[in-house]
This record gives structure tokens, sequence and C-alpha cells, in this order.
């Protein structure tokens, strides 16, 4: 059963750091947490929640995104490319969230055979005046 994935970031760090050309790139995002939304066909959902660490070492100061201006697409782009060059770490992601769609499958019954105790009180057994 396939899953469609849908991501949110819900967290960031950053930091200045200076990059190959020798500039410091102010508030560079050098940490991301996320979590992402795992649904099957039939609408059922399972979560699971992940963090990738980042660096702007390598990234020109003309490419560079501002803190201010970056949006939550920009993060998820980043996030998604590093998951979908992984197989073995998108398949993990997949399987999580399938677990936990299963785990919500199951819910407890009655036996057929236990007798269910009827709990309704009993009109007549008020307390003792």
């Amino acid at each position: 059963m396939a899953l469609t994935l849908s991501y949110s970031v819900t967290g960031v760090k950053v930091k200045d750091e200076v990059n190959a050309e020798g500039v410091t790139l102010s508030n560079a995002v050098c940490q991301t947490y996320w979590k992402v939304t795992g649904t099957d066909e039939n609408g059922n959902t399972g979560e699971f929640s992940g963090a990738t660490p980042f660096t702007a070492a390598t990234v020109p100061a003309a490419n560079f995104t501002d803190f201010a201006d970056l949006q939550e697409s920009n993060v998820l782009g980043w996030i998604t490319a590093v998951v979908d060059a992984d197989l073995s770490y998108k398949a993990h992601i997949e399987m999580q969230c399938q677990k936990m769609i299963d785990i919500t499958a199951v819910s407890d019954k009655a036996m057929p055979w236990a007798v269910e105790e009827d709990i309704t009180p009993d009109p007549g057994l008020g307390l003792i005046e």
C-alpha cells in the first residue's frame, strides 16, 4: 500500500557561517526539525518526526537566501532533497508511518463468549433514609 507523504517544518536553528568565498552568511540555517504525515489510500494517517542538519559553507553569497526571506517551501525543498536522495531512509520513514497506521487500526473488542454485565443502577437500591 503506497503512502502519500506530506512534510511540515516544526523548527530551525541558525548560526552565522563563513562560506568558501570567505563571506559571513548571517543566520544561516544549520538544523531543521520536521514532521511527515503519511496517508494511505483509505485516508488513514501516521506520522514521523525527523531532524536534518545543513551547512552554508558551500553556498555562494549570491545564492544565499536571507533568513527573513525564507519560506517554508524553501526549507522543505532542502529536507525532501536529502530524504529522497537516501532511499533506505525514505523507506524507513514510510515504514514508521505505516506502523502508526497499523497500530491505530487495532481496537479492543469484547469476547463473543463473554456475558456483558448490566451496570445500569437499580432504582430500588437507593440510599437508606
